[in-house]
């Protein structure tokens, strides 16, 4: 197992992305504090994450905020001693489905907090400790909305600084042991993108997944392992001479 032993924090893991993550991690070996305000689906993601054979701190707070993203730490501080890898998952996408430009301030501030802030919050939270420890592995969630006119204004501007953000510390941190990464992912079943989470119903959320799949060379939309798959990679030793790079995992979209 690739993450034997190691402590991993992963944000928004209550459901979807953050959720796959936490199970493939800890079947990799790892321990995994779930940091999320939504207290039932965290909850739920521990459950799975014991099943799959690690052990897991449930931090509820919201991790857009600094006294949020500290709390993570110092839970996983308290109960484990260390902080090997962070995955900085939580995201939003904005209500509105037309002319984003005009975004009201409130849906735009939202997303960027939570999309971006959230990673430079968490990440100088962790950091001190995978400086003290000599090494450690940050794993950013970015999107193919940073390179390509797929969603809002907002979300794409969220997005495109997690790329930025990820190259600019991966050049600060290389030479003291410790590695940022990013992860792309296109067309994805998610509870974010079939519909679900705005109330549409099992047929329109599996036509919604349907339509976003012809958009794709692969011809189907990818899967939330898929993208536990990548980070995996990156928390692990596997990827030791890889920092500041993007992996993108959209079945081709970018390039078809």
């Amino acid at each position: 197992m690739r993450l034997e032993g190691r402590i991993v924090i992963v944000t928004g893991a209550s459901s979807g992305f953050g959720r796959a993550i936490a199970v493939r991690v800890a079947r990799e070996g790892a321990n995994v504090v779930i940091a999320d305000l939504d207290e039932t689906g965290g909850k739920e993601t521990a459950l799975l994450v014991h099943d799959a054979g690690g052990e897991a701190e449930l931090v509820v707070g919201d991790i857009a905020t600094e006294a949020g993203a500290r709390l993570a730490v110092e839970r996983a501080l308290a109960r484990y001693g260390t902080i090997d890898v962070l995955v900085n998952n939580a995201g939003v996408t904005p209500p509105e489905r037309n002319e984003s430009w005009n975004a009201t301030e409130e849906s735009w501030d939202r997303v960027i907090r939570i999309n971006l802030k959230s990673i430079y919050l968490n990440s100088k939270a962790a950091i001190p400790t995978m400086l003290a420890k000599g090494g450690g592995s940050i794993v950013n969630i970015a999107s193919i909305a940073a390179t390509r006119a797929v969603s809002g204004a907002s979300y794409a501007a969220a997005k495109g600084g997690i790329l930025g953000y990820t190259h600019q510390v991966a050049t600060e941190l290389a030479a003291r042991g410790v590695r940022v990464n990013c992860v792309s992912p296109g067309y994805m079943r998610t509870p974010m993108t079939t519909g679900e989470r705005i109330g549409l119903d099992e047929a329109a959320q599996e036509a919604r997944i349907e339509s976003f799949g012809r958009l794709v060379p692969m011809k189907r939309a990818g899967s939330v392992d898929d993208i536990a798959a990548a980070v995996a990679y990156l928390a692990s030793d596997d990827a030791r001479y890889v920092t500041g790079q993007e992996i993108v995992v959209d079945g081709g979209y970018l390039v078809g």
